[in-house]
C-alpha cells in the first residue's frame, strides 16, 4: 500500500511539474517572436515526453500487479525463500541460487508466462532491474497472447 501512494505522489508532482512547464511554453509562443515561438514548441515537447513515460509507465505497473492478482488467486505466487543479512537486505548468493532455479523453470516453459512472472521477481531479488522489467514485460505480453487465443 505504500508502494502505491509514494507511485500517486510522485506521478502527482509529475503532473503538476508538467503543467506548469507546459504553461511556461504557452507564455513563450504567445510572445509571438519566432525566437520565443520556437523555444516555447521546444519547452512543450518536454512535458509531452513525460506524460507519455508515465503513462506507459503506469500502465506496466498496473498490468504487472493484475498477473501478480491472478497468479496469486491460482496460488503461484513464488514465495519469499530468501536468506537476508542482519539489516534486513537479501543475501547475494540465495538470489542467485532462487534465480538459477527460475531460470530453469523458464527455459523448461518459455510459453508460460507465471514462469516469466517469477523470473521477473527473481532478477528483482537480484537487484537486475533492467532485466526484470524485460521479463515482465514478457510474461505481460504471453499473458496478454494467451487471453487473445482463449477469447
Amino acid at each position: 500500500m505504500r508502494a502505491k501512494i509514494s507511485y500517486a505522489v510522485t506521478a502527482a508532482v509529475l503532473v503538476f511539474y508538467f503543467v506548469l512547464v507546459g504553461s511556461r511554453g504557452v507564455m513563450l509562443i504567445e510572445a509571438g517572436t519566432p525566437l520565443t515561438v520556437a523555444l516555447g514548441v521546444a519547452v512543450l515537447v518536454l512535458p509531452v515526453i513525460g506524460l507519455w513515460f508515465l503513462w506507459k509507465n503506469t500502465q506496466f505497473v498496473r498490468r504487472a500487479n493484475q498477473l501478480a492478482a491472478e497468479l496469486d488467486a491460482e496460488g503461484g505466487l513464488p514465495a519469499d525463500e530468501l536468506k537476508r543479512t542482519p539489516s534486513g537486505r537479501i543475501d547475494r548468493d540465495s538470489a542467485d541460487e532462487v534465480f538459477a532455479r527460475r531460470k530453469a523453470e523458464t527455459e523448461a516453459a518459455p510459453d508460460d508466462w507465471r514462469s516469466w512472472f517469477r523470473l521477473a521477481v527473481a532478477y528483482q531479488d537480484a537487484r537486475d532491474t533492467p532485466r526484470a522489467r524485460k521479463a515482465m514485460q514478457r510474461a505481460i505480453a504471453l499473458h496478454d497472447h494467451r487471453q487473445v487465443e482463449t477469447a
